[in-house]
């Protein structure tokens, strides 16, 4: 027989009995184990915890899922427009209409080199048009980060 609610029979069977704590103490038996140690029935390991496990010294932690570029033109601000697909029986199911957004390089004059950026073909035609410092200025892009 164990401390702390585990109770180890001859059986080679665990059993857990619930027991009663003071608030206090059912907080720190939340954050720390309430068993400081098991003997495995199998080889005889001893299998400690006397602490919660710490990240080691300089662990840079990483998003599980790397970011993926949104589906809005930065120029024009155009982004997916919600739809219906509408079958030959007339039944209406939701899908997104993207917009046409392609890598396009494009030379700067001001900078005089290429800037690559991922516009709309619509806003590669208002850059035809007004010139790529006009449309970027009054997009409020910065054309020398990129």
């Amino acid at each position: 027989m164990a401390a702390s609610g585990l109770l180890l029979s001859h059986s080679s069977n665990l059993c857990f009995r619930k027991t009663q704590f003071p608030k206090t103490e059912l907080l720190k038996a939340k954050t720390f184990s309430e068993l400081g140690f098991v003997t495995s029935q199998l080889g005889g390991v001893k299998i400690e915890r006397n602490q919660p496990f710490a990240k080691p010294i300089g662990a840079v932690r990483r998003p599980a899922v790397q970011p993926v570029a949104r589906r809005v033109c930065p120029f024009t601000g155009k982004k997916s427009n919600k739809a219906n697909k509408v079958s030959f029986s007339n039944h209406k199911t939701k899908k997104l209409q993207f917009v046409n957004l392609q890598y396009k390089k494009l030379w700067w004059e001001e900078g005089k080199r290429y800037v690559k950026l991922r516009l709309s073909t619509k806003a590669m035609k208002t850059i035809e048009k007004n010139g790529l410092d006009a449309v970027a200025k009054k997009a409020g892009i910065d054309l020398r980060k990129e």
